[in-house]
């Protein structure tokens, strides 16, 4: 278990947008994967689909981590880096400001299939929550079927979103290699805090979505809490529309003894 209690005044293991210009040599793994990610969000061209996430990129509340293991390992030394950054970034990220989201970018490795991916999120996920020393919050159900049901980290509900190499026709998923975002559930409170304000940003969101993937919005897009939501359905979308599988977990804080 890790320590998610009080930050000490040990650097963090991420980088602001800021930082990173005199921090990734130029040609190394690290560099050409950001500078993809920051063409992508940033272009005005183009717009990306995300306005949460442009919006914290433009104003450099994100956190970039670098985790020089693909990731084929769930249970391995990815996810005790992922688990001590990620602990830090909850205790950290309201001072970055409203907007704040960790990205984790894995190193490339050889590019894996669409279902692959999605069970190497699930085990990451799952690998973290062992490593969580936290309670789980008492107002998120501990089952993922649930509307409400969301990841929580160091006592924070937290998004996911996976993007991987994988995703063709969707690009708002696609990623030269395997990469996680975090993004606090309570950076979505002031955006969506409103009927008003949740319908023109869904609607933004989806107008984006159309002009920027080669498939329409997928059906498991939805409002956190709505009865047929389902949160973990939005982690990882398909490269189709095809309907999402089960959540491979009932439960995910008690993983071991809760796999469907």
């Amino acid at each position: 278990m890790f320590d998610t209690g009080p930050m000490s005044a040990a650097p963090a293991p991420y980088l602001s947008r800021d930082d990173l210009a005199g921090r990734l040599p130029a040609g190394s793994w690290q560099r050409v994967v950001y500078d993809e990610f920051a063409a992508t969000i940033s272009s005005p061209v183009r717009p990306f689909p995300c306005v949460f996430g442009v919006k914290g990129f433009e104003t450099d509340q994100l956190r970039y981590l670098f985790i020089d293991d693909e990731a084929a390992d769930p249970d391995g030394p990815a996810a005790d880096r992922l688990a001590a950054a990620l602990g830090r970034f909850v205790a950290e990220a309201r001072s970055f400001g409203p907007h704040a989201s960790l990205v984790a970018f894995f190193r490339p490795g050889r590019v894996a299939g669409i279902e692959e991916y999605r069970a190497r999120m699930w085990g990451l996920l799952a690998a973290l929550a062992r490593r969580d020393a936290a309670p789980w919050p008492a107002e998120i159900p501990a089952g993922t079927d649930e509307p409400l049901w969301e990841f929580c980290f160091a006592g924070e509900p937290v998004f996911v979103v996976c993007n991987t190499p994988a995703h063709i026709a969707r690009q708002s998923r696609r990623s030269s290699t395997f990469m996680l975002t975090f993004q606090p559930r309570w950076v979505f409170d002031k955006i969506l805090g409103t009927e008003q304000a949740a319908a023109m940003s869904f609607a933004k969101v989806r107008r984006r979505l159309v002009a920027f993937d080669m498939l329409p919005a997928s059906p498991d897009l939805g409002r956190y809490g709505a009865p047929e939501t389902r949160e973990h359905r939005q982690y990882f979308l398909d490269d189709a529309n095809r309907p999402a599988p089960a959540c491979p977990f009932a439960r995910l804080r008690d993983a071991d003894a809760e796999v469907v």
